[in-house]
């Protein structure tokens, strides 16, 4: 029986994929062989031995220890893709509502409560002040063509914008997916300097943080439009409440409040709704329950963070048996060579590595005994052996 802990609301839509003769699941599990999360942070909390995969159920992983967890030998995985589209909807309404003015327009009708039937004169002669241009023909730039990039450069070509999109490590699949309409960039500050409109779509790494700062502001056409629906960090605040006072930047969109941008004028700021639709919710949790019972089960790993993605399918053997390791020389030679001299046939085996570590699935044909394990627990460079069967 497999203890899954959650650590947030996790939609039923996915933990009823959870079969009930094999799971249990609940927020008060002391020794989990897995959990679940959304947004709780992670980083004070102390990791059960027994803990061998980590799911959030959304894309960013900035609130789960991942480097402690590889160390420990602890598969992370998230979700990418499965909230696009909520995030790529509301990507499209700030670039209406920085456009049009909506918001200040919004507010400025709530001053009109108790005027009477002096409302319409005063809607004639305010109107004027809300005036703005329409998207269609504007120029776009999309930095990170991902899963929320790519839906939201097809999607502004569609509604008539001049679509630039840049991305150095964007996929085979993810090109596929790209309208052939949208022009792809090879120097990100092409669209610092040519956009209208700019939105970023990257995750947060040391290369990124900050990205959006004075020096690529100051590239930027007077009065562009910036938005951000990734991370928080992405953009440096204090350069770009210079760039708002100075007129630079005309509107700064974000969706992760903080105490410098609730401060800053000509700002919108929505908090934290990217993924916030019953939609969203229920395609995390279906995508996060779905890597988690495989792993647990077959030992198969899709869409992690920190170790390589490996798939040998389901399990018909008489036993697997996952290593998660190092990626230095001979592991396969130790590994292997310990299960020949315990008589240990393999039948099938895969060895994926991704940056400094790496992961090898076996199929033996019968299972190893307790010190066979043990052996294979031994050798210098193993984070974690695990019994898939």
């Amino acid at each position: 029986m497999y203890q899954i802990l959650t650590l947030n609301k996790i939609s039923a839509t996915g933990l009823d994929r959870l079969p009930a003769e094999q799971y249990t699941h609940g927020n008060e599990i002391a020794q989990p062989d897995a959990i679940m999360v959304r947004s709780a942070s992670m980083h004070e909390m102390e990791l059960d031995q027994k803990t061998v995969a980590i799911a959030r159920a959304g894309a960013g992983v900035n609130n789960i220890p991942v480097d402690a967890c590889s160390e420990q030998g602890i598969v992370v995985f998230n979700t990418p893709g499965a909230n696009a589209n909520a995030v790529k909807e509301l990507v499209l309404c700030a670039l209406l509502l920085t456009s049009r003015k909506i918001v200040p327009a919004i507010d400025w009708c709530k001053t009109l409560k108790g005027e009477g039937d002096a409302v319409g004169k005063l809607v004639e002669k305010g109107k004027s002040a809300f005036t703005g241009p329409e998207i269609k023909g504007k120029t776009l730039g999309v930095v990170g063509l991902g899963a929320i990039g790519i839906l939201v450069a097809n999607a502004a070509k569609s509604l008539g914008m001049q679509v630039y999109g840049y991305d150095p490590y964007i996929s085979v699949n993810a090109a596929w997916r790209l309208s052939r309409n949208v022009k792809h960039i090879t120097n990100v500050d092409t669209i610092f300097q040519e956009c209208d409109y700019i939105t970023v779509h990257v995750p947060l790494m040391e290369s990124t943080k900050g990205m959006i700062n004075k020096e690529k502001l100051d590239m930027m056409k007077d009065g562009v439009v910036v938005l951000n629906f990734a991370r928080d960090t992405l953009v440096n605040d204090d350069d770009m409440a210079e760039a708002l006072a100075s007129g630079k930047v005309a509107r700064y969109v974000s969706d992760f409040p903080n105490p410098k941008a609730a401060n800053m004028d000509r700002v919108i700021l929505t908090p934290h709704l990217g993924a916030s639709t019953k939609e969203s919710e229920d395609n995390c949790a279906v995508m996060a329950v779905k890597e988690l019972t495989d792993y647990l089960e077959n030992g198969n790993i899709r869409n992690s963070v920190n170790f390589p993605a490996c798939d040998m399918g389901v399990c018909q053997a008489e036993s697997r048996i996952a290593v998660l390791h190092m990626n230095i020389p001979n592991m396969i030679g130790q590994i292997t060579g310990i299960l020949a001299a315990q008589g240990v046939n393999i039948t099938d085996m895969t060895n994926k590595s991704r940056d400094k570590y790496a992961y090898t699935l076996l199929d033996l044909e019968h299972k190893p005994e307790a010190a066979t394990i043990e052996k294979l627990k031994a050798i210098e460079g193993v984070l974690r052996v695990r019994k898939v069967k």
